[in-house]
């Protein structure tokens, strides 16, 4: 299997060169660049086609959240781990609402790190407890202040198998766990939310969990 190519983003060089370090001693992973800020990132996003990114929020020149919108919106496949020392709510949403993939404190094993990216190279979500435990609260405060916005918004409804399938992804499971939870592949759990993010007009599991509390659909 060819190892996932990630690019490295951080204005700090000294942690720059840990990941690198770090990652570096794994073969699952090949490490394509370094930038020091959001510009840099976007550049090299585009000339080196990483699998994901490990992007810092506070950079000069160009931060990590409008860095992430920027490379999304160019380059979808391209998945987004935000790493930062910061969790204030004001920034996890803004960089989910980017298109972040997943959300990671800098002080998160090397272990929990290599999860995240494996999961962000497979199309997944992974956010540290703390940060999910922000996306839940989050998640209820949108339904208590909006009314369900009706499930006809949608240009094609979603089967009753797909809605169970965004159940459980909302649940914070992985496509393994889904296909265990509800007795199915995990290729076939992998086309259902092909369908569903087409469905949603979304790019990720993040948005797609998000769009569903809104539209009342969870």
């Amino acid at each position: 299997m060819n190892p996932i190519r990630v690019l490295l983003v951080d204005d700090q060089s000294l942690f720059r060169e840990g990941l690198r370090a770090v990652l570096s001693a794994q073969p699952a992973f090949a490490i394509v660049g370094e930038a020091a800020n959001g510009l840099a990132a976007v550049q090299l996003a585009k000339e080196m086609v990483p699998h994901v990114i490990l992007m810092d929020l506070r950079m000069p020149q160009l931060g990590g959240v409008e860095a992430t919108r920027r490379i999304r919106a160019a380059q979808s496949e391209c998945q987004v781990i935000v790493l930062t020392t910061f969790d204030d709510d004001e920034e996890v949403f803004a960089a989910l609402h980017a298109g972040a993939a997943g959300y990671l404190l800098k002080d998160v094993s090397p272990e929990k790190l290599g999860d995240a990216i494996r999961a962000a190279a497979r199309g997944e979500s992974f956010l540290q407890p703390s940060i999910a435990a922000k996306v839940v609260a989050e998640f209820n405060r949108l339904v208590q202040a909006r009314p369900p916005i009706p499930h006809l918004a949608l240009c094609e409804p979603l089967s009753e198998r797909e809605r169970q399938v965004l159940q459980q992804l909302a649940e914070g499971k992985s496509n393994k766990e889904i296909g265990v939870a509800l007795k199915l592949a995990e290729g076939t759990v992998k086309n259902h939310l092909s369908n569903i993010f087409g469905k949603l007009g979304v790019l990720d599991r993040t948005q797609a969990a998000l769009l569903a509390r809104e539209l009342g659909l969870l």
